[in-house]
């Protein structure tokens, strides 16, 4: 018997090497090379063929054929057949995926632990399973504890278990009161199983229309001796998944696990073979969440869905802009609004500055939901271009609840609050700021001008201090140009003009 041939693969990039390294050389990272043994194939059919191919052409033979297509085809060839979208129930959903789910597709949903990638599918699955057949394969949990997550949030009257022993659905009901009724649940089917083939047989039974897998990282291929989760077994598991999407027309939901650094574990050919990959974000000490896209074959990319963690699952909230806005009709010194866009939802944000005094040599930098290094950046241009002493204050920079805005176009709203803290001054409350903060203390354009304005007249407010030189739409709000930082900070604070004296920091 002919001994086996083995190779190390890195299980955070997907890079092949013959011998193990204690550092992957495509990627860099340490310890990641692991050892998986290479399949040796059945046929040497494709190899024999090419050989005979490239001897053919040395030879200078030709069959002088006329040349022809065998299975390629033109784009007038191919079918003109309208793909109607499915609306998943939930519209923030829909809107990241571009209008709704597109049947045949594979979604991969990665996320950190406990942050709701489940509840978000199974509440899914239920609006679904209305009008489709819905398989829910859990590699995770038992079909008992999906059952008691479903009671929680209140998903469906029966639920289908597929028992992995026998391979007979059995019908659980929740109540005795529903066990005598008649009601029909929804045609929503659950699978307790990480084995491929198996996973792969009840859909060619059950023919669903859209499958979730929960998750890919648990899923195994028997042909593989590698385990559950190595770079070879999600590689291969989620391709056979591609190819049976493709070809029966399944969509597909896959749950994808992230590594410390927040990137989905796996090779990176993961998020290549799948149609669209959604990132469930969120801080574990708010109840909101963020679904951004960060691929997308079928419509736009970054662009966000929120959500509200309650006490019955995950809620949509249908204006984020009044989730991330602080109370108007109490103002501080040291806020500014802005308006900040991700994909084409504008959402309206509050910023909080706060700058004192510092007792250390090297003063404090701390931002919370906004780029640090545009931070150092601002404070490097308010204190060369406009003359306050930044280098001898501790500032501190956070977004309302804590969304992250790191686009340019908050610039002028983090420098604005930085100056009215610094002065313990109160900015109109309504007034937005939108602009970008150049280096030489000019304000640049920003894209999508318009939506922001909209979005701004829309909440009420009365003023909006944007850069100069844009064209800006008839709107219901008061539009004040800018050229510089210095124009801006007269702008938002009216009532106080910058003098030497104000220069130096209060002595309270």
């Amino acid at each position: 018997m002919p001994k086996q041939k083995t190779y190390y693969v890195c299980n955070e990039c997907g890079a092949e090497s013959p011998q193990w390294f204690g550092k992957c050389p495509a990627c860099g990272t340490y310890n990641s090379l692991e050892e998986e043994i290479a399949i040796q194939s059945s046929t040497d059919i494709p190899s024999r063929g090419v050989s005979a191919w490239h001897s053919q052409q040395g030879s200078g033979k030709s069959t002088n054929k006329p040349a022809k297509p065998r299975s390629s085809l033109r784009f007038d060839q191919i079918s003109d057949r309208q793909v109607t979208r499915w609306a998943s129930g939930y519209g923030e959903l829909d809107r990241v995926l571009g209008g709704g789910v597109v049947p045949g597709s594979m979604v991969l949903i990665g996320g950190d632990p406990g942050i709701g990638k489940s509840t978000l599918l199974l509440q899914v699955s239920n609006e679904l399973a209305q009008r489709y057949r819905i398989l829910y394969v859990s590699g995770e949990e038992s079909g008992q504890q999906v059952k008691l997550r479903a009671l929680r949030l209140g998903v469906t009257p029966v639920l289908n278990v597929v028992s992995n022993d026998n391979g007979k659905t059995q019908a659980v009901q929740e109540t005795q009161k529903l066990q005598e009724s008649d009601e029909e649940g929804a045609d929503l089917y659950v699978l307790p199983e990480t084995d491929l083939e198996e996973i792969l047989k009840e859909m060619d039974s059950l023919k669903p229309n859209l499958a979730v897998i929960d998750s890919i990282q648990t899923v195994f291929f028997p042909a593989l001796t590698s385990a559950p989760g190595s770079v070879a077994q999600v590689r291969e598991c989620t391709a056979a998944l591609m190819k049976v999407a493709k070809h029966e027309d399944i969509t597909m939901l896959i749950v994808g696990h992230v590594t410390k650094e927040g990137a989905i574990a796996g090779p990176k050919v993961l998020e290549h073979l799948v149609d669209t990959v959604l990132y469930f974000e969120g801080d574990r000490f708010a109840s909101h969440r963020l679904l951004r896209t960060v691929k997308n074959r079928f419509g736009a990319t970054h662009e966000i869905g929120i959500f509200e963690m309650v006490e019955n699952g995950l809620r949509e909230v249908p204006n984020p802009s009044e989730l991330f806005l602080g109370n108007r009709d109490d103002p501080a010194p040291g806020t500014a609004i802005v308006v900040a866009c991700e994909g084409t939802r504008p959402i309206v944000v509050e910023l909080q500055a706060l700058v004192s005094p510092t007792s250390y040599p090297s003063p404090r930098r701390s931002a919370t939901g906004v780029d640090y290094n545009r931070l150092v950046q601002i404070l490097a241009v308010l204190e060369k271009r406009v003359g306050i002493p930044m280098s001898k204050l501790d500032s501190y920079v956070a977004s309302a609840g804590g969304l992250n805005v790191e686009e340019p176009a908050v610039d002028l709203g983090v420098a604005i609050a930085l100056v009215a803290s610094f002065r313990d001054r109160i900015v109109d409350p309504g007034t937005v700021l939108i602009g970008e903060v150049g280096l030489g203390g000019q304000v640049r354009a920003v894209s999508q001008m318009e939506l922001r304005l909209k979005e701004a007249a829309k909440l009420g407010f009365k003023r909006a201090i944007v850069p100069k030189g844009q064209k800006f739409p008839d709107l219901n709000i008061e539009i004040l140009p800018v050229a510089k930082v210095i124009d801006a900070i007269i702008a938002a604070i009216p009532q106080h003009t910058l003098e030497d004296s104000d220069l130096e920091p209060d002595e309270d």
